[in-house]
């Protein structure tokens, strides 16, 4: 067998590395599978950070590079995406019933964004990252996009989006950012084409510094409401925090069913209140909660904010300008056809569209979830 693996070189160059089998079956050369973490500076490829390798025409992780999911997830024009965390041997997170965990110096969170299918031509399918991981990750099956990093160093958190070559060995560090042509197709072969748009440095702050007076970058999903789920590992299924707790990666934490849990906002047996508070808490509550870039519009769209005006209730907008679409209210009860809610998730225009980063598309079923949502509302502004 032979297996091709991930290596940096001298210089930062790319080196493929190969295991040879001998007649023992002892790999007479074997590729380092130590992740490598960088106190300082910006490595220009991925594979210096020796997270991920590549191993019989798959994407594999290294030692102790554990995969993650999302209760709710945020909406990037429906790509799939790979998370992981990696911790220094010995080093864990401090568990918080309400905020990002406290991470350790040392810590490197990843999220690659990807699409089934190849070449440019991507296919509309859910996200199946766990099982597609526990099979080998055929790269042949899959359009990878662009891998970023949250990196936990002394002075605070460092994000870094790395782009993956054509050829899908590597991916080369683009703090400006990039844009590629794509075409999404679904299974009644409907094609749309779109540009799917890589944060620059700067957009990646704008959404990670999460309060707005600090400005310090932080992740947003690694929250125990958004993590207390249970996960297809490779050995069967477990509670994500169980498990962290069992590999060493998390202390303090309580029993799961002492732990807060965000609704799956595609669960149909969830109530739509939960699911719709979900959706919002993942997706726009990064700017808009009490510390947020947002908060001086007044609208606090994280999971526990009181139903009200604050939640978009008959709230008049703030500076919104053409972003109201003529409507008067964030959420006119029973009528989401009234409310600037769905008419920002419907548009792709930069100006008027919600959120303002992270997509080209528009959310068909997102945006479906909260017109339910607020359709069933009681009331009126009236």
């Amino acid at each position: 067998m032979r297996a091709v693996l991930f290596a940096a070189a001298a210089g930062g160059a790319l080196a493929l590395s190969a295991c040879e089998e001998t007649t023992q079956g002892a790999p007479e050369v074997a590729a380092s599978t130590v992740p490598v973490f960088h106190a300082e500076g910006r490595p220009e490829r991925l594979s210096e950070w020796n997270l991920l390798r590549l191993a019989d025409g798959g994407l594999a992780l290294n030692d102790r590079v554990t995969a993650y999911d999302l209760n709710s997830s945020l909406f990037t024009d429906y790509a799939h995406k790979l998370r992981t965390v990696w911790l220094p041997e010995g080093a864990s997170a401090a568990y918080n019933g309400e905020e990002t965990f406290d991470f350790p110096v040392g810590t490197v969170i990843s999220k690659t964004f990807y699409y089934p299918g190849g070449g440019d031509a991507v296919l509309l399918e859910d996200d199946t990252t766990a099982e597609r991981l526990n099979s080998g990750f055929a790269l042949a099956d899959v359009r990878l996009i662009e891998t970023r990093l949250l990196v936990r160093r002394e002075a605070g958190w460092d994000a870094l989006p790395y782009v993956w070559n054509e050829d899908q060995t590597d991916a080369v560090l683009k703090r400006t950012g990039d844009a590629q042509q794509l075409t999404l197709t679904n299974a009644d072969v409907v094609r749309e084409d779109f540009t799917y748009i890589v944060p620059n440095s700067n957009q990646c702050a704008g959404c990670h510094a999460t309060n707005a007076t600090t400005r310090e970058i932080m992740p947003i999903g690694p929250k125990a409401r958004h993590l207390n789920r249970d996960f297809a590992y490779a050995d069967g299924m477990a509670n994500q925090l169980n498990e962290w707790s069992e590999l060493g990666l998390l202390s303090g934490a309580p029993e799961v069913a002492d732990a807060p849990r965000n609704a799956v906002w595609s669960d149909t047996s969830a109530s739509i209140d939960d699911r719709a508070r979900a959706y919002l808490d993942i997706n726009c509550a990064h700017c808009h909660n009490r510390v947020g870039p947002a908060d001086t519009s007044g609208l606090l769209l994280e999971h526990d904010a009181p139903v009200g005006p604050s939640l978009g209730l008959c709230k008049l907008p703030i500076a919104a300008g053409k972003g109201t679409g003529g409507r008067l209210f964030g959420i006119v009860p029973g009528e989401a056809d009234q409310s600037i809610f769905t008419y920002r998730m419907e548009s792709v225009d930069p100006s008027i569209m919600m959120p303002e980063l992270g997509r080209s598309l528009s959310h068909e079923e997102g945006t479906r979830l909260i017109a339910e949502w607020i359709a069933a509302m009681d009331g009126s502004c009236a």
